[in-house]
């Protein structure tokens, strides 16, 4: 559970005042709090930028009546892809499920994407797909991945200029560990990043550090 922004007793004091009284100076709300303006400053810089307040020159503090919840809902729906993709590991679609499977562990991640010889994305590999395959009693230092593989068009992808919430819900709806960064390149995909749960759960926290 995300959890809400979390103000002081003082700037809790601020919000009420604001509340009741809006719109009001910062010179008005000291002399309520009995404090100089220098001293609320830093307060009503974090309530203005957490969007819990409105400030207006020549006019004052107005309350935005916007909840916790609400302001991080807000800024959740701000977060680009870019913001939190992380490099994609690569392997090419010749390459033999054995050596997928190394690849896969000395580089600790759950997916690999394949690409062709001219670096275009062509297929997905995970931990299942991986697994399905070793169960068997196929040779895996000649089993080439694109025999296993999830192919294009069937490889749920995302942009660099998407929403973070929205490619949190096709990792979710589509119950997958990691999305392809894509860009469009000669007819195909390029590979520019990749976009994994862990990704998602870092945003939240920073989110709710905020």
């Amino acid at each position: 559970m995300v959890r809400t922004i979390e103000l002081n007793k003082r700037q809790e004091q601020i919000l009420q005042i604001v509340k009741e009284n809006g719109p009001i100076t910062g010179e008005q709300i000291a002399e309520k709090l009995h404090l100089a303006r220098a001293t609320l400053r830093p307060d009503l810089a974090i309530l203005t930028m957490s969007g819990f307040l409105d400030a207006r020159p020549r006019v004052g503090y107005f309350y935005t009546g916007k909840s916790g919840n609400q302001l991080m809902s807000e800024n959740l729906k701000k977060i680009l892809v870019s913001d939190y993709q992380s490099i994609p590991v690569v392997v090419p679609e010749n390459v033999s499920v054995y050596d997928a499977i190394v690849t896969m562990f000395l580089e600790d991640v759950g997916t690999l994407f394949v690409v062709d010889k001219a670096s275009k994305l062509v297929g997905v590999l995970s931990r299942k797909d991986l697994l399905r395959a070793s169960i068997g009693k196929q040779e895996l230092s000649t089993l080439p991945v694109n025999i296993i593989m999830t192919r294009m068009p069937n490889i749920t992808v995302c942009r660099r200029d998407d929403l973070l919430i929205d490619a949190a819900k096709e990792l979710i709806e589509k119950q997958i560990d990691a999305l392809p960064i894509i860009k469009d390149a000669d007819g195909g995909y390029e590979i520019v990043g990749r976009l994994t749960k862990t990704n998602i759960t870092k945003a939240f926290v920073a989110l709710g550090e905020e």
